[in-house]
């Protein structure tokens, strides 16, 4: 049975398709579009998810589509037109987000926790799940929304919310807990939701807080958050949340979380150092894209009433790219170029490393999800005393308390770093040994803390080759990884794309493919 899911049609519009009980395709509308229209019909992505699945309109069984959309008869009609011999199937936003976790968890029996800003007039819910089956337990309600608090922070100390909020993330790494009580309250303790009395029902802006969260900052009501209180803002609404959802979680051996608020790497990390839970899986594209997986699985389990259990999977889902479309492109854009083995790629790029160069790295299929997993990656060596300042603020022109990740092989990580399996996806954080925190002193936050991205050889070989050669020129066998993209685009998807980004910035050089461009 092949079944198309659709996630995210009012937001962060996704597909993905899976086949006989393997994950076939995934793909966001934004990366392959560059460009999409809120409560449309992902086209550019079912069309790519198809192409990549070798899957034709016609061979598919089931549309899964998760809420919230308008579900008029236009949407309906468009989707019959495109998949003929297909069922829909709608599912609740919710249960999406439950389903994109537990089905690829691995769990036969798990506690299940959703949460994000919004979806079907609800913020989250709590789900026990066991074999193939989904039992809703709890439901939380907007507005009393965690993440929708998360995003009122994000606004007020300046930033966009709703797009911004890993940067409050990052920025409360480095705050005291000052206001850590402050929150504590607004949160009230003994239920799941917010103090009303922190708020101000008819501002426009800054959050919506109102005079006795300005009193409690030390500030007149409506005054912007000075410089030197941000980052104990952001910690205190961060350290406060982070203890909500553990206590939401509850306890058990088994937790799976899904839903926008778990893009917070420190959050998952505070859930999986809490000793709760003895295993704890995060799914990787945990916000409204991530629903697209959820939809196509909650149908595989529930509409074709399947107990197959999901074939291994990665991120890997998206477009790849045959030497002559790449070929093509250079050509195209009047670029010189070389063409080289596998092996002369990897010296290549060790060269260009081992000189305190940044180089640009595109293979195989896209990831889905936001994060680069070593196929849309821009990489730097650690050795390099200038890689935060270059990485930073001239070639991704962010802030500097924005770290990016180390990629290191599966193997040799625990020389290195103590990190646990989500460090797969790089949904969580882990720690730098006390041995080498000079070594990544540029990459650490707050108390030692360091985005730790586990690479498997069997998920990436070429990645994970690479990394062995960084090992065996200079002894370090990790890169610095930050994603390939520029000025909040999407990741990068096709050559060209790559290319546009290339050379819209400081990077040394671009490998795409087996071919190579240097400035």
């Amino acid at each position: 049975m092949k079944i198309l899911g659709l996630g995210g049609i009012l937001k962060d519009a996704a597909c993905a398709i899976v086949a006989d009980g393997h994950l076939a395709a995934a793909v966001e509308e934004n990366k392959v579009a560059r460009h999409w229209t809120h409560g449309t019909l992902p086209h550019a992505a079912i069309e790519a998810c198809l192409h990549a699945a070798k899957v034709s309109p016609a061979e598919v069984d089931c549309v899964a589509v998760a809420r919230p959309l308008r579900t008029g008869p236009g949407l309906h009609m468009q989707l019959r037109a495109q998949f003929p011999n297909a069922r829909l199937a709608v599912i609740e936003h919710q249960a999406a987000h439950a389903a994109s976790a537990f089905y690829l968890s691995g769990f036969g029996e798990a506690t299940v926790l959703t949460l994000d800003r919004s979806g079907d007039f609800r913020c989250g819910a709590r789900y026990h799940g066991k074999g193939p089956r989904l039992q809703l337990e709890t439901e939380y309600y907007f507005p009393d929304s965690l993440a929708d608090l998360y995003s009122r922070v994000t606004e007020l100390l300046g930033f966009h919310g709703g797009a911004d909020e890993h940067k409050v993330q990052w920025l409360s790494a480095a705050g005291s807990d000052r206001f850590v009580p402050l929150f504590r309250d607004l949160l009230l303790t003994d239920s799941a939701r917010l103090n009303p009395a922190y708020f101000d029902a008819g501002r426009v802006g800054h959050g919506g807080f109102g005079e006795r969260f300005y009193e409690a900052l030390g500030l007149e009501d409506g005054d912007p958050i000075p410089e030197k209180l941000r980052a104990d803002v952001a910690h205190g609404v961060q350290r406060s949340i982070e203890e909500k959802v553990i206590e939401l979680a509850g306890e058990g051996e088994n937790l799976c979380l899904a839903g926008g608020l778990f893009y917070n790497a420190l959050l998952v990390n505070a859930i999986e150092q809490s000793g709760r839970f003895k295993n704890v899986f995060v799914q990787p594209v945990a916000g409204n894209a991530g629903t697209a997986i959820g939809a196509a699985l909650h149908a595989w389990y529930n509409v074709r009433r399947s107990d197959q259990a999901i074939a291994p999977w990665d991120l890997f889902l998206g477009p790849s790219y045959a030497a002559e479309e790449i070929k093509k492109v250079l050509e195209n854009c009047k670029l010189r170029f070389r063409y080289l083995t596998s092996d002369e790629l990897i010296a290549e790029a060790i060269e260009h490393l081992r000189n305190d160069q940044i180089i640009a790295w595109m293979q195989g299929r896209m990831e889905f999800g936001p994060r680069a997993l070593g196929n849309r990656s821009i990489l730097a060596s650690p050795l390099n005393p200038y890689s935060t300042e270059n990485l930073n603020v001239f070639i991704k022109h962010r802030e500097p308390f924005r770290k990016f990740a180390a990629s290191v092989p599966a193997e040799l990580a625990g020389e290195y770093f103590e990190a646990g399996p989500n460090a797969r996806f790089l949904t969580t954080v882990g720690r730098v040994k006390p041995a080498h925190r000079k070594t990544f002193e540029a990459a650490v936050v707050g108390e030692g803390m360091v985005r730790v991205h586990v690479v498997h050889k069997e998920e990436n070989p070429l990645y994970h080759r690479l990394l062995l050669a960084a090992g065996k020129s200079n002894n370090l066998p990790v890169l610095y990884n930050t994603s390939f993209n520029l000025f909040s685009d999407p990741l990068v998807c096709t050559p060209r794309d790559a290319v546009r980004s290339f050379y819209s910035s400081g990077i040394d050089a671009l490998f795409a493919g087996n071919f190579v461009v240097s400035k």
